[in-house]
């Protein structure tokens, strides 16, 4: 399916925004200068603008125009479930705690499917936002099998997917659980948050085409710096 117009676009401003391009406090282009800017018309210009201030990433002010916010990042929880999408999730650089290879019982992380002891690559990672400050915890752990030479790569910069892409994994579907929980004392060190705080836990399982785990992870995020969505669009802007 052909991607509509003012989507398109929307995307374009959230990837600069998310990337650090669009500072908060910096201003978008009007309504106007969006439709000579991509030669589309005002109800798409208009969408564009409204769909970004709805997701938090921008605020609007009748006569002074629209511009980046400055508060908790937003974040769609479909990118962590679409194996087709590349990149990180959430813009900025990890920075790897451990690589080890384990018995799957571990993990750390509940892999259906797969023996106790059969041997998987664990990566925890520390991941930091564009300000350079710990956003998130995240452990994973693929089969040693699938991924012989996974601790080869540049771990500080490795997305699942990109590399499951790469070395031509088919890898097919994957399904997320939100776990509300409290902070071990350890994590919550990591995050430099109280323990026993109360938390959502993001985990997802990945599978191939035939039905056998690609990886298992989860993900802790400070709750005060990012905010996690739902949003499926399935109505075309009609000028799109």
């Amino acid at each position: 399916m052909t991607v509509p117009v003012y989507l398109r676009i929307r995307h374009e401003f959230e990837q600069r925004i998310r990337s650090g391009a669009l500072a908060p406090g910096s201003r978008l282009p009007t309504e106007a200068e969006l439709q000579e800017q991509y030669a589309i018309g005002r109800a798409t210009a208009q969408r564009v603008l409204t769909e970004l201030a709805q997701a938090g990433l921008v605020e609007r002010h009748r006569r002074r125009g629209t511009f980046v916010t400055d508060g908790a990042r937003q974040e769609n929880l479909l990118r962590f479930v679409n194996p087709a999408l590349r990149g990180p999730e959430i813009p900025g650089r990890h920075a790897v705690e451990s690589a080890t290879v384990v018995p799957a019982r571990e993990a750390g992380v509940a892999m259906p499917g797969v023996d106790d002891e059969t041997p998987v690559h664990r990566l925890r990672r520390l991941k930091y936002d564009l300000d350079d400050s710990v956003i998130a915890v995240e452990l994973s752990a693929v089969p040693f099998a699938l991924a012989p030479r996974l601790q080869e790569e540049d771990l500080d910069h490795l997305t699942t997917h990109d590399y499951f892409a790469r070395l031509g994994v088919p890898a097919a579907k994957s399904r997320i659980y939100i776990d509300p929980i409290a902070l071990d004392a350890q994590t919550a060190a990591r995050l430099r948050v109280p323990e026993g705080q109360a938390v959502i836990r993001l985990r997802r399982l990945t599978w191939l085409a035939d039905g056998k785990l690609a990886e298992a992870r989860w993900d802790i995020s400070r709750p005060d710096l990012v905010e996690f969505f739902l949003e499926q669009t399935v109505q075309p802007s009609a000028d799109a």
